[in-house]
């Protein structure tokens, strides 16, 4: 027989073998091939609360340890770069201090703005981590069965039920203010049709983590001393402390979990079973609907494959439909390489946050001098729907994130290596300006691409408002509302000469993201769909793309030049068979009928 037919018949065996078990854990959840993202950080997204604002306690054990005199909640509205009298008094830059700022971001503020995402067209929600922890970013827990304090609404009164609690034991976990306030949020979300996944942080806690704290106090009479990678125990009879772990990344802030070859060791290992338990169906019932819809796993590739193989398990035994995306990243981060994710899909994740696709649009589009023509970027979105096939419909196509410049610095930045230097803080010739309006046309371009490829879109929260901002910490200013006036950015952290940027909700954008949205959830094709290209000039970058699904066809065509561009609609081949389309975005009427199509400068036209 020819090799060719025993491919497809041992294709087909294994295909009619899996069995039902196996599918369940297996199948990536229909609901997220449709999604559109939508990522929260919390700390700057919206203050619905005043009353739970931190206070200078709230921020105990978190880098840089301490709060000056005289601090204050910063104001939501300031100029982002300037320091507050109580900052200046300490003489230092803007980077030295921006970590002991907090705005209050909270949980009422994310339920307040849930019909304005829903209006915005989105359909599941990305929370960065929401356990309590002392700082602004909460990679650090404290507790992974309680919601912070601070994004509820009553700190003090939660302070006191966690006192009553025995931490290691699920049975004596009660539901603080801020856990039933998460649980009513989710049930808002779920009421709007809209989807909920958290971020899961279980490579590493923080030095205030109930279990480390009693390992720093106890030592080796410790009942969790084997939940963590102690290398020293400190000597009682010095005066120093002699006591040493492993933190991620050499972090001491961040205490690694211990691992042997199963991944997280059995102590931390039942916790976070519990914990998965209580998130996902937190009444317990079998009714997984009061919970939330699946997670988001923070430096997944740093936990052993066994562990995700049995949080998988975990997750779908208590919802089949449950979504899993694991942050795998950098493999490489030194020689700029990305890790090819495959080996993590299918029997532990869903999906990976696709930083593979953000750098493909930013060289393409964004990129000046070094960008990447119509056919390499073909290419790379080729190999990278070839690496993760079937899961690829579910990706999460990001183009910002809290890690990362935001896609309107990038483009006032056009030339740097992605995720490298991406702040004034690190590259001292950065830009921290706004984007002009050429370059805001680019970002809007990308955005076109982002909604009409394979895999689901993310937006960033902010982007839909036209903000910019480079890498960390930049890119987690507080969002910028309608409502609401900003001080206009007129100061630059290391003193230098800057323009006045004024700071207001960009109408333009958001309704440029709505539409996009609009168009993506009611045509099927661009999200369950195939893809083919086509490229009719690739002297000039001319990118045309269809999406095909049950008999609809979309076609995509992507000016990516500073120029006009004639379109010989005759030589297209995707043309051959209709002769007339609707463009989605404008509503107009194109007849290929016509000899040529002029694509104006950084045009995305979807036709249909």
């Amino acid at each position: 027989m020819k090799k060719s037919f025993l491919l497809l018949l041992s294709l087909f065996i294994l295909n009619n073998c899996s069995t039902p078990e196996k599918t369940k854990i297996t199948n990536v959840p229909s609901w997220a091939k449709e999604a559109v993202w939508y990522q929260i950080f919390p700390e700057r997204f919206a203050n619905g609360d005043q009353n739970n604002d931190p206070r200078p306690n709230d921020m105990e054990g978190a880098w840089p340890y301490f709060t000056p005199d005289g601090w204050q909640i910063h104001p939501w509205t300031s100029d982002w770069y300037k320091l507050q009298p109580w900052e200046a008094k300490l003489n230092k830059n803007f980077y030295e201090m921006v970590n002991i700022r907090r705005y209050g971001g909270d949980l009422q503020g994310v339920i307040d703005k849930l019909d304005y995402l829903k209006e915005l067209g989105i359909t599941a929600i990305y929370l960065n981590p929401i356990f309590e922890s002392p700082s602004l970013h909460k990679y650090d827990a404290t507790y992974y069965h309680h919601i912070d304090n601070n994004f509820g609404p009553d700190p003090e009164g939660d302070r006191e039920i966690w006192s009553k609690e025995n931490h290691a034991d699920p049975l004596t976990w009660q539901w603080t203010s801020a856990d039933k306030l998460f649980l009513k949020l989710i049930e808002e979300v779920h009421k709007r049709n809209m989807k909920i996944i958290i971020d899961g942080v279980f490579n590493h806690t923080g030095t205030q983590f109930w279990a480390f704290k009693d390992i720093v106090k106890n030592q080796q009479n410790s009942q969790f001393k084997d939940w963590f990678i102690i290398k020293n125990w400190d000597d009682p009879n010095t005066r120093e402390s002699e006591f040493e772990y492993a933190g991620w990344m050499g972090v001491r802030d961040l205490p690694e979990i211990k691992e042997d070859e199963n991944g997280l060791v059995k102590g931390p290992r039942e916790h976070v079973h519990a914990v998965v338990k209580r998130w996902m169906d937190p009444n317990g019932d079998g009714d997984p609907s009061d919970g939330i819809d699946g997670w988001r796993l923070d430096v997944a590739e740093m936990v052993n494959h066994n562990f995700w193989k049995d949080f998988r398990k975990w997750v779908r035994e208590i919802n089949s439909e449950a979504y899993i995306v694991g942050e795998v990243w950098w493999e490489n981060w030194n020689n700029y390489k990305m890790f090819n994710a495959a080996p993590w899909l299918g029997d532990q994740f869903d999906a990976v946050m696709n930083y593979r696709f953000t750098r493909a649009v930013k060289d393409f589009i964004l990129a000046d001098k070094v960008k990447i023509s119509a056919s390499a970027f073909v290419d790379t979105i080729n190999t990278i729907m070839g690496n993760y096939k079937e899961n690829y419909p579910v990706m999460m196509n990001l183009l910002g994130s809290h890690d990362t410049e935001r896609l309107g610095s990038l483009a006032v930045n056009p030339d740097g290596q992605y995720d490298h230097q991406g702040n004034v803080r690190d590259n001292k010739n950065f830009d921290v300006r706004k984007p002009n309006e050429i370059e805001y046309k680019k970002i809007k371009l990308a955005y076109g691409i982002q909604f009409t490829m394979p895999g689901a879109p993310q937006i960033y929260n902010g982007d839909e408002a036209g903000m910019w901002g480079g890498d960390d910490p930049d890119c987690r200013k507080p969002n910028v509302w309608p409502n609401i006036e900003y001080e206009a950015e007129t100061t630059h952290p290391f003193n230098k000469p800057r323009p006045v940027d004024t700071v207001k909700f960009d109408q333009s954008m958001f309704n440029w993201i709505k539409k996009l949205a609009q168009i993506r959830n009611t045509n099927k094709a661009l999200s369950l769909g195939n893809i083919k290209f086509e490229i009719p000039d690739s002297e000039n970058n001319i990118l045309i793309y269809k999406r095909i699904w049950q008999g609809e066809e979309i076609v995509i065509l992507v000016n990516r030049n500073a120029d006009s561009y004639k379109l010989q609609l005759d030589k297209i081949n995707y043309f051959s068979d209709k002769k007339k389309w609707n463009e989605l975005i404008s509503g107009m009427e194109v007849n290929t009928e016509n000899s040529q199509l002029v694509l104006i400068p950084y045009q995305i036209m979807i036709l249909k």
